[in-house]
């Protein structure tokens, strides 16, 4: 299936054109008006990239960038503008915006960054679903279990553990088998990298 790119303008010919350019090289053009008719559409949650004109009806493109993102709505925004104002970039790209352009946009320029902004997407989702999986696999740990993963990924050994929260070496082990097989890990680099999807070695970084 072709991948999903949502535009929205209040230029009814902006997106006309803007169907058109993306139907020719193949990706399938979600098309709005509207920052409302965007939000009241299923497919706002297809994968793919956002166009979104800066100056819309109502509050700005900026605006509802940042609605979008206290929403948790993490997919790439490409910003266009009619006019060349760079403080407005500058906010724009500070505030997470995956690009900006100010018309008129070279088409070439435009699809390059549709497509980049596509892969970015894609990888986002997979580290998500790769991130909700870990989270699920950890719900499954017993609290001691999540007490001594938290202490093997900060680097100690199963005899610091085992001083450390008042527990034999060996039950330390056998804890330390219980997590790799709930996790389906294999490894202890294997556990770290899923501790760092869990954000449990944020401090550390």
């Amino acid at each position: 299936m072709a991948h999903c790119v949502h535009v929205i303008d209040d230029d009814p010919d902006v997106l006309e054109a803007m169907g058109e350019l993306l139907l020719s090289v193949g990706l399938r053009p979600a098309l709005f008006a509207s920052p409302q008719a965007f939000l009241a559409s299923a497919q706002r949650d297809e994968g793919g990239c956002l166009v979104l004109d800066v100056r819309l009806p109502g509050r700005s493109g900026l605006d509802f960038f940042a609605d979008l993102l206290q929403a948790g709505l993490d997919m790439p925004v490409i910003f266009i503008s009619g006019h060349a104002d760079v403080m407005m970039a500058v906010h724009a790209m500070k505030a997470g915006a995956f690009d900006f352009f100010t018309k008129p946009v070279r088409h070439q320029d435009l699809l390059d960054a549709i497509h980049r902004a596509i892969t970015e997407n894609a990888r986002r989702r997979q580290r998500r679903q790769a991130r909700d999986a870990v989270r699920h696999a950890y719900e499954t740990l017993s609290p001691r279990e999540r007490e001594v993963m938290s202490l093997v990924v900060a680097g100690q050994m199963n005899k610091q553990i085992a001083g450390q929260i008042g527990i034999s070496e060996p039950t330390v082990k056998g804890h330390r088998v219980q997590i790799m097989r709930k996790m389906q890990l294999r490894t202890l680099a294997d556990l770290v990298r899923a501790a760092d999807l869990l954000s449990m070695r944020a401090a550390d970084r």
